[in-house]
């Protein structure tokens, strides 16, 4: 798990030790070096965040590891070329560009709360997860739906919940938070990258 300075490494952590992993909370860049599989957990800003990650050498770190990486809301975020929060250059592991959610009257920002998934294709990280299945956000920012993407959400308009790209995953929701759905992706990757 790198630490980044989101608020969420703690309940990731905890949430993934209840699924029997014994996650290693990594710090710098030379920490990473032979993880089998690595968490990128955010809470929080994406230029902070990225600077953070620029300052640790794990920038670099991540774009080398050899086995799957998920992040998980800000850390899903930072996985793709951009951010427009703070226009920041992100890890450029994902296609595409993370915007601000369009605010409407009645509509609550930043999105927070539970909302329905759609899956959009099959694949093994979402092994008994259906559409209609219920996850956790808060967030305001959020990647469009496109090619990787394998479920969505809608809060204004439809958005990226969960994607993939070859061995980079993500989720815009928090798994560590959304019950037994979350778990269930969870579970999913630990078997997945095993």
């Amino acid at each position: 798990m790198i630490d980044a300075g989101g608020a969420n490494l703690g309940s990731v952590r905890y949430a993934l030790e209840r699924l029997g992993a014994r996650p290693r909370v990594v710090r710098d860049a030379d920490e990473l070096h032979g993880a089998g599989h690595v968490v990128l957990p955010g809470v929080g800003a994406a230029p902070p965040a990225m600077a953070a990650l620029r300052a640790r050498g794990l920038d670099a770190a991540l774009r080398a590891t050899r086995g799957p990486l998920l992040g998980i809301c800000l850390g899903m975020q930072l996985l793709y070329e951009r951010s427009e929060e703070g226009d920041v250059a992100c890890l450029g592991l994902l296609p595409g560009r993370v915007a601000r959610m369009p605010a409407a009257p009645g509509l609550r920002m930043p999105h927070m709360g539970w909302n329905a998934l759609e899956v959009e294709r099959d694949d093994p990280l979402l092994d008994g997860i259906a559409s209609g299945d219920h996850a956790y956000f808060v967030h305001g920012y959020a990647a469009p739906v496109g090619a990787h993407t394998l479920a969505s959400s809608d809060h204004g308009e439809r958005f990226a919940a969960v994607v993939r790209h070859g061995r980079y995953l993500g989720t815009q929701f928090h798994p560590e938070r959304s019950s037994a759905t979350g778990a269930r992706l969870l579970s999913n990757f630990l078997r997945w990258a095993a």
